[in-house]
């Protein structure tokens, strides 16, 4: 129980005025009552290997994540980039759903979705602010240090 509330606590640093997002988290972590690790996860010597639906919720994840690319060139409006970030939450709620890993995985796992979270909600609350797509860049570049999902491509630099 105290891994989680250490857990929980660098969620709620990264994410501190985001409360929906925090909220998703939570209620993700305890559905699984699955233990967390005290600090942030170590990659594994040997990548966890993916479920279906991680493969496609991170998939359409990246899709959207690769479409705000444009927001950094100027060449979305506010409507383009919450339907991205929205679309980022759906996933998010998706994995959430639908993922059946093991506990340490799933403990990787939290911390990237929980960078998403946070990088969605900003977008939302400030769509003209192109800062948050970097945070979810970075989410998406720790999942292959994680995860061995074949069928993943990184983003384009």
């Amino acid at each position: 129980m105290k891994s989680l509330q250490v857990l929980w606590a660098v969620v709620l640093f990264i994410a501190a005025p985001y409360a929906s997002a925090q909220d998703q988290h939570a209620a993700h972590a305890q559905a699984h009552h699955h233990p967390a690790a005290a600090d942030a996860p170590s990659v594994p010597a040997k990548r966890w290997a993916v479920d279906a639906p991680l493969r496609a919720g991170m998939g359409k994840i990246r899709a959207a994540v690769e479409s705000l690319g444009h927001h950094e060139m100027g060449h979305l409006d506010k409507k383009q980039v919450v339907t991205l970030a929205a679309e980022i939450d759906a996933q998010v709620q998706y994995l959430i759903a639908n993922c059946k890993l093991d506990p340490k995985a799933d403990a990787a796992l939290h911390g990237i979705i929980g960078a998403l979270l946070a990088g969605s909600a900003s977008l939302k609350d400030k769509p003209d602010d192109a800062a948050p797509v970097a945070t979810l860049r970075a989410a998406l570049a720790d999942y292959p240090k994680f995860f061995d999902d074949p069928t993943w491509q990184p983003l384009a630099e």
